[in-house]
């Protein structure tokens, strides 16, 4: 289940937050409850993902981006994403996540997120998502996102993101064919 309290918190605790540069990083904590763990007592993997959303769309509100998408009547959804995970997150473990735009291609809108277990600062999970804007109709491309901010000027995609984008564009779709 989607936890909209802890969304609603979320928005809640940072509602008077600074504004962030649209590339700033978006740093926030979180506890890990029961309801967040699997069969082997640890952060289930789909609950981190869940947690994730909670960064990025803070990050979103925080950046204006929330609010210049509802202006222009458009969306953002998950279009891929790339999850490494890499050291065991238990129950009632505090953690830090860290959540930052990293760039764009011709289509997609690309973030980074990261797990920091407070207790010794390792790193525990990296995301890599690509999101796209939409409206009721079609994608809208980045570069006319760009325009319409007002001329928005990218940093290149970093080769790792690139990298993995274009491996994701050979896997055949539909798949299992």
């Amino acid at each position: 289940m989607y936890p909209i309290l802890r969304f609603t918190n979320e928005l809640r605790r940072f509602n008077d937050a600074p504004t962030l540069g649209f590339f700033d990083t978006h740093v926030s904590r979180h506890r890990i409850w029961p309801v967040d763990i699997d069969v082997w007592m640890e952060l289930n993997n789909g609950r981190t993902l869940t947690l994730f959303d909670l960064g990025r769309i803070v990050l979103f509100r925080r950046t204006k981006v929330w609010d210049f998408m509802r202006k222009q009547g458009w969306v953002g959804t998950v279009a891929g994403s790339s999850v490494r995970y890499r050291r065991r997150v238990q129950m009632f473990h505090k953690v830090e996540m860290r959540s930052r735009i990293v760039g764009r291609d011709a289509k997609f809108l690309y973030v980074e997120q990261a797990m920091f277990r407070e207790s010794d600062g390792e790193c525990t999970s990296h995301v890599l998502l690509r999101t796209a804007v939409t409206d009721r109709k079609r994608m809208i491309t980045m570069d006319e996102v760009a325009e319409t901010w007002g001329g928005l000027d990218f940093p290149p995609l970093p080769d790792w993101a690139r990298a993995w984008s274009e491996a994701d564009n050979l896997r055949p779709w539909p798949p299992m064919q």
